[in-house]
């Protein structure tokens, strides 16, 4: 049986930070990816998106997590997987 590619839709969950709730909305792909990161790290995903929150200077979360999401994975695969779009 096949499965359906993701939707490229963004998801709005809630996590808590620092005792305060807020909404993050990310594609289908990233949540999986991001609770499978912090289920590797052994942290919650509440943990693991306050420091991300902590360390993301003046961008949104929600581009933060997307941002550590693929660093996350380029490190783990070695960058053997991702290939940089040229220039222009």
């Amino acid at each position: 049986m096949r499965h359906a590619p993701p939707s490229g839709r963004p998801v709005k969950h809630s996590l808590t930070l620092r005792g305060h709730r807020t909404s993050v909305s990310l594609e289908q792909a990233f949540w999986q990816e991001f609770r499978s990161l912090a289920a590797r790290q052994g942290q919650s995903l509440n943990d693991l998106a306050a420091q991300i929150d902590a360390a993301r200077g003046d961008i949104g979360l929600a581009s933060a997590i997307r941002v550590y999401v693929l660093t996350s994975l380029q490190t783990r695969l070695g960058d053997r997987a991702i290939t940089p779009m040229p220039d222009g």
